[in-house]
């Protein structure tokens, strides 16, 4: 009996001594991850002021053509404006979206 238990307790003095090189922080776990590095500084830049004498650079684009879904509702709504019923409202928007 002497010898068992002199055996269980140099097995746990031997477990309990690996596990004592163990760092867990506070309100850790091990299975939790380590945490994560930081992140980097945001990069400061400077903003470009405009100068007072330095030319005005305008480029003009002229806006895209409206496409036929746009052509035929503008075309219903104006031929509904003037009072047209459905049928001539019908022939009224398909010519005037086709133009």
């Amino acid at each position: 009996m002497k010898r068992s238990s002199i055996f269980v307790c140099t097995v746990l003095a031997v477990l309990l001594a690996a596990n004592a090189q163990q760092v867990i922080p506070r309100g850790g776990s091990l299975l939790n991850p380590p945490i994560p590095a930081p992140p980097p500084p945001p990069k400061i830049e400077v903003p470009v002021v405009p100068q007072m004498d330095a030319p005005v650079l305008q480029s003009y684009v002229p806006p895209p053509p409206p496409s036929f879904s746009d052509r035929m509702t503008t075309c219903l709504e104006a031929a509904a404006a003037s009072g047209l019923r459905p049928s001539a409202r019908a022939a009224y928007s398909r010519a005037c979206a086709n133009r």
